[in-house]
């Protein structure tokens, strides 16, 4: 286990990861654990993959009022959050308790705003992880983006690999999600300009903001005409995506609230008989041998998630 290694966990995206990898879960009770089953799942993986003394688990706490003021209707677009998930999250915040897990959240900080505060103030070499391509911003020799792929495995996202993604590296990541826009986020993009048109114009000209002050810059005179129809929009959606990095001042010192607890082997025995994880619950089982509570002949097999 590394003890300057901080693991930062988007919540959100891994739990409507898990609950729409599996459908139709259920326990004795009929309440649905298909997405705690699969986050579970996840989060043990990345346990043994990635083993860290601190880390945290970052929770949304809505949408934030400072991009509400500049774009009224972001993520307008957003469909509301099915019931069945809803139940489950209490359950899923109940997991990470007695896992250990720091469970950090803040009102006026979306997660990626909090994950980014965190890793570029930490001082630690930093693993998050999230599906969320504006995290890739932050991505440096210090901080490395995992992305779950199809085969559930965690792909790094390092510098290279930012290149790779987007033709551009991580400090012009916001600029060319400005040009694009973000449909998930209901940001609108420049018309016209797409992935390989965005990391063209970047490649050539560099950051836009010295641009948009300074279009004389641009020698090409069908970008520039581009860029000064669009500056306003541009400028916005640069500040929508930009990530905060100024820490709130209860998470001010990162060792001490992101430092991870030894699991709670028995309350994790409770908790998985309590909503029928079985197999699961075999799997820590064998993690820390204890005298198991009687299992209800009805509880569901939970094994149908592999990760």
């Amino acid at each position: 286990m590394s003890d300057s290694r901080l693991v930062l966990v988007d919540a959100y995206s891994q739990i409507f990861r898990a609950f729409y990898a599996i459908q139709n879960l259920t326990n004795s009770r009929g309440e649905p654990i298909n997405a705690l089953h699969g986050f579970i799942k996840i989060m043990l993986k990345l346990e043994r993959e990635y083993p860290s003394k601190f880390g945290a688990v970052v929770f949304d706490c809505g949408k934030v009022n400072f991009r509400m003021t500049l774009n009224p209707e972001y993520k307008a677009n957003r469909k509301p959050t099915p019931e069945e998930l809803k139940i489950q999250v209490p359950f899923i915040r109940e997991f990470l308790e007695c896992r250990g897990w720091p469970i950090l959240e803040e009102a006026e900080y979306e997660a990626d705003d909090l994950i980014a505060a965190l890793a570029q103030n930490s001082g630690m070499e930093v693993f998050f992880l999230s599906t969320d391509k504006d995290l890739s911003q932050i991505v440096n020799s210090e901080i490395t983006q995992l992305v779950p792929d199809a085969k559930s495995t965690f792909s790094e996202r390092n510098s290279d690999k930012v290149v790779e993604k987007f033709g551009v590296p991580s400090e012009l990541v916001i600029d060319y999600l400005a040009l694009l826009g973000d449909t998930a986020d209901n940001i609108p993009g420049v018309p016209g300009v797409g992935c390989k048109t965005a990391a063209k114009w970047l490649q050539t000209y560099g950051a836009l903001l010295p641009l948009l002050d300074n279009p004389e810059l641009v020698s090409d005179v069908k970008i520039r005409t581009k860029l000064i129809e669009n500056s306003d929009l541009i400028k916005k959606n640069i500040a929508l995506i930009k990530l905060r990095s100024d820490l709130p001042e209860k998470y001010s010192n990162i060792p001490v609230c992101c430092l991870k607890k030894t699991p709670d082997a028995a309350k994790l025995d409770a908790f998985c008989a309590k909503y029928g994880l079985n197999a699961i619950r075999k799997e820590l089982a064998a993690e820390n041998p204890l005298p198991l509570i009687e299992e209800k002949k009805e509880m569901v097999q939970d094994d149908l998630f592999g990760f």
